[in-house]
């Protein structure tokens, strides 16, 4: 867990999930500036945090603000954003009003179709991630 110094973001991923593990494998090798620290809450059965449940956390994207503030869904992506060289300028559509609210509503959209998504596209990402194709 963050310490009270630690002025990065924390992002909580479901590691057991390829394609939760690839995207953030693909956010670490844009962050070079070590802005983002990753936990994986899929090694542990503990809760990641005391006001954030473990099973709403292997279902949801989460992230945390330095200042503590808990962020999930499509806000807790532009989060990320903000903080990565090349994608700020997503980020910056956070700015527009109705814009998180209808990214929220496409991120909910994406974890329906999530299981399947695992099913067909995570051998191949397995595969990938082992350096054989």
């Amino acid at each position: 867990m963050q310490g009270a110094e630690d002025t990065r973001l924390t992002v909580y991923f479901d590691g057991s999930c390829p394609l939760c593990r690839a995207e953030v494998g693909f956010y670490q090798k844009r962050d070079r500036a070590d802005r983002i620290a990753f936990t994986d809450i899929s090694r542990s059965q503990e809760d990641p945090a005391p006001d954030l449940d473990r099973d709403a956390a292997m279902g949801r994207f989460h992230t945390r603000r330095p200042d503590g503030t808990l962020v999930s869904g499509a806000a807790g992506f532009f989060e990320v954003w903000k903080r990565l060289p090349g994608w700020r300028h997503l980020a910056k559509l956070s700015r527009i009003p109705g814009i998180v609210p209808v990214a929220e509503l496409a991120y909910r959209a994406f974890l329906r179709l999530r299981p399947a998504l695992v099913r067909l596209l995570g051998p191949r990402l397995e595969r990938r991630a082992e350096g054989t194709r």
